[in-house]
């Protein structure tokens, strides 16, 4: 490895990086802070809000999953220096968002009606769980067209707004649900259902802090999108939704997969959830670095790809799996020290601790399987070639890794039954071998391309 080139470029990847990561973890405080400003009214707000997050963050995260298609997109353009064409790829990518956005409100309308008799939740649990759907959802299309913004910016290389903008959204985050849980200045208290109101506030912020910035920007006026509006074109947006929606359906995939082995534990016990969400919080906060790391190596990759330097997108991609794994060795070491202070924060049961920090020893195997996988994920990204990340995704979690976890969680088919360690060696067999299938098809990608270029 070429060293002088190894830092020029990580120190690239890292000034896109930290700022996409601030984000990220910035919106997962955001969650945290409704969690906890509810909890203070009662369990069961905390219940409800906990409840109707497990059903609306499936939703926006396939939607956003689509929406990443643009930084592919823009990034590419960007490298090619085909400034016209992003305005146009932007609008339409905008005429997807606003068409989710405004089908995710019809969508709780039609189905809500049917969906609430059918089931059956202690006290108020149920009304405060479609109160805070019901809210939220007019969030909706501002969040859908955020998102656009935010990708569009993402696509030429400025993450910082993204970072400055979720700053402003959790400065309007907190006094929001102050006002709207516990019904202060007038509003009424509406309890956890009033962090719907909030996020949704939140998320009309955000776009029209997004926009302010896109349209007073210096740094984006190679790529205006106000000087022509482009009208829907069918044939751009179907290639947008055919880069978009496999990403989407491998986020969604992954996040399923984990709501699937939460479900399959509740036999075996409260404490037994408990250990085990506590590990898959805290792996998911860690799951941000490389998932931060993985959207800078997209742009990067793109940018390259569309000046048609194939040397310095594979550059790009070596050098981002490898500080990513620099990295890996850093948080693993953090989880392995510290791993039973981490778990004391979440609860003080001293069952729900021991198995936890025992599960957490796990998490640091996870660490450096998801780390080649999600930065290899990213870099096929930035190829386009995210038909291959569909179904590797889909093979690797659901197939092998679900079944893997099944087999050693709950059968005692291979060995007695190991509950939640057995599924958690299966989300580290699931992940590397995404790990080894990804690497492999972006060796295969990269290959195809340079036989092309040598052609």
């Amino acid at each position: 490895m070429n060293l002088p080139s190894f830092f020029s470029h990580t120190k690239s990847l890292a000034k896109l990086t930290y700022p996409i990561l601030i984000a990220q973890l910035i919106q997962n405080l955001m969650g945290f802070v409704d969690i906890v400003m509810a909890g203070r009214v009662s369990a069961i707000d905390m219940a409800a809000v906990a409840v109707a997050n497990s059903i609306w963050l499936p939703l926006i995260l396939t939607v956003y999953g689509i929406i990443m298609a643009l930084a592919v997109i823009v990034s590419q353009l960007a490298g090619a220096k085909n400034y016209l064409a992003i305005s146009e790829q932007t609008y339409q990518t905008a005429w997807i968002a606003l068409t989710l956005g405004l089908s995710l409100i019809g969508l709780y309308y039609l189905l809500a009606p049917i969906i609430s008799p059918t089931i059956e939740l202690e006290g108020n649990l149920k009304p405060l769980l479609f109160d805070y759907l019901q809210y939220i959802i007019w969030g909706a299309p501002g969040y859908c067209l955020y998102l656009v913004l935010r990708n569009y910016s993402e696509g030429l290389s400025y993450t910082k707004p993204t970072m400055v903008i979720s700053i402003i959204g959790l400065l309007v985050n907190i006094p929001a649900n102050y006002i709207f849980i516990y019904g202060e200045f007038g509003a009424p208290a509406l309890g956890g259902a009033g962090c719907g109101v909030a996020t949704a506030i939140v998320y009309w912020a955000m776009f029209i802090g997004m926009l302010i910035y896109t349209f007073n920007s210096k740094k984006l006026k190679q790529a205006t999108l106000f000087d022509r509006l482009y009208w829907p074109n069918w044939s751009k947006i179907k290639n947008i939704l055919s880069l978009g929606i496999p990403i989407a359906l491998s986020i969604l995939f992954e996040v399923s997969l984990f709501a699937v082995v939460a479900i399959i534990l509740v036999p075996f016990g409260a404490e037994t959830v408990a250990s085990h969400q506590i590990a898959l919080n805290f792996s998911g906060l860690i799951f941000m670095v490389p998932l931060s790391l993985a959207m800078a190596t997209t742009i990067k990759v793109g940018h390259a790809i569309g000046n048609n330097d194939h040397q310095k997108a594979k550059d790009y991609t070596i050098h981002a799996i490898v500080l990513g794994l620099l990295l890996a060795i850093f948080t693993a070491t953090i989880t392995i020290l510290f791993r039973i202070p981490i778990v004391s924060m979440y609860t003080t049961e001293l069952p729900v601790i021991e198995l936890a920090a025992n599960i957490m020893l796990l998490a640091t195997l996870y660490q450096f399987s998801d780390t080649v996988q999600v930065v290899s994920a990213g870099a096929l990204r930035g190829y386009k070639d995210t038909k291959s990340i569909l179904y590797i995704t889909f093979v690797s979690y659901w197939l092998i890794g679900l079944t893997v976890g099944v087999v050693l969680g709950v059968t005692n088919w291979v060995v007695p039954k190991m509950g939640p360690y057995g599924f958690w060696i299966g989300f580290i067999t699931g992940l590397s071998t995404a790990a080894i299938l990804l690497s492999w098809r972006l060796k295969i990608v990269q290959g195809r391309l340079a036989l092309k270029t040598n052609n």
